[in-house]
């Protein structure tokens, strides 16, 4: 079901909200948080789309913020989004015009659940310093996605340099698997430690750099980071006195790992859509410190 509601405000669209609930129970209790979106019109449905997805693993209320021209006369026209428009949340489009996109947050405080934690997500165009943007002030969580900025390695040392407790990047959640591979294959004899490391990957990929980062943190040795292929990750080398550790996925979709005195184990490893990320991030409310430590040290690895 979807309701149009042009030009209208806040107290208008929490009436439509009590009366669908009160009138077929429409829209259903039970929402574990509130997720706010702030996008654009030409990202907008894409954002959705993955909001869905993922609320499918966390209900949630999700307040899609579609900033318009602010050159525009003032003006809110929301759209109201549940059933089988929604997932297993409840949708509401803000789309804002004119003083109002300067001030997002005044239009998602009168609708937030309460006593609900609060995620905020950039799909593009972030803020340098998303805690102290005013919607990202509310948050408990604040997402963004580096990829999605036209110098994606210089959104990195913006998000660096600006980092706070509860601050995430879409660029680090697509590296779970990979850090769980590589830490597993660490793990099995003969036990040497690492004395070094190559990264390969696309020299504007923000992913390969936080990888080289968090490897560099955690084994304590040399990393080089190499330009490979287009695009994202493509392998891992980790150099032991008894024989090399490598992870290469050649074509974004299966990787290799290779370790001296076993076989060739071949993994599924694609490239993770933005809904998956979305999901694994509000798995946690509490701050990624992790995270923090990485991003804190990206910069100190030469290409």
């Amino acid at each position: 079901m979807i309701i149009d509601l042009p030009a209208t405000t806040t107290s208008a669209i929490n009436r439509s909200l009590v009366e669908l609930r009160s009138s077929g129970g429409a829209v259903a209790l039970g929402r574990v948080l509130t997720l706010i979106v702030v996008t654009d019109a030409g990202h907008a449905e894409a954002a959705i789309a993955a909001a869905i997805e993922a609320s499918r693993e966390h209900p949630c209320r999700v307040l899609v913020i579609v900033t318009g021209d602010p050159g525009a006369p003032t003006a809110l026209h929301a759209q109201i989004r549940v059933g089988g428009d929604s997932g297993a949340g409840e949708i509401v489009v803000l789309r804002i015009y004119g003083e109002l996109t300067a001030d997002g947050a005044s239009v998602v405080v009168p609708l937030l659940l309460p006593d609900a934690p609060i995620v905020t997500w950039w799909p593009v165009s972030a803020p340098d310093v998303p805690s102290k943007d005013p919607v990202g002030r509310l948050a408990q969580r604040r997402i963004t996605d580096a990829a999605t900025d036209p110098d994606p390695i210089g959104a990195l040392d913006r998000r660096s340099a600006g980092y706070a407790a509860g601050d995430t990047d879409f660029a680090w959640t697509r590296i779970t698997q990979w850090r769980a591979l590589l830490a597993a294959a660490v793990d099995l004899p003969p036990f040497e430690p690492v004395t070094s490391v190559v990264v390969s990957g696309a020299d504007n990929s923000p992913s390969t750099m936080l990888m080289a980062s968090w490897l560099n943190w955690r084994l304590q040795c040399a990393v080089e980071r190499r330009t490979v292929g287009s695009s994202g990750m493509r392998s891992v080398v980790l150099e032991r006195a008894n024989g090399p550790i490598s992870l290469d996925r050649p074509d974004g979709r299966t990787a290799t790992l290779r370790q001296e005195g076993e076989p060739d184990h071949f993994i599924s490893l694609p490239r993770r859509s933005v809904a998956t990320c979305l999901a694994e991030e509000l798995r946690r409310l509490d701050p990624d410190e992790v995270y923090g430590e990485v991003i804190a040290r990206h910069s100190t690895i030469a290409v």
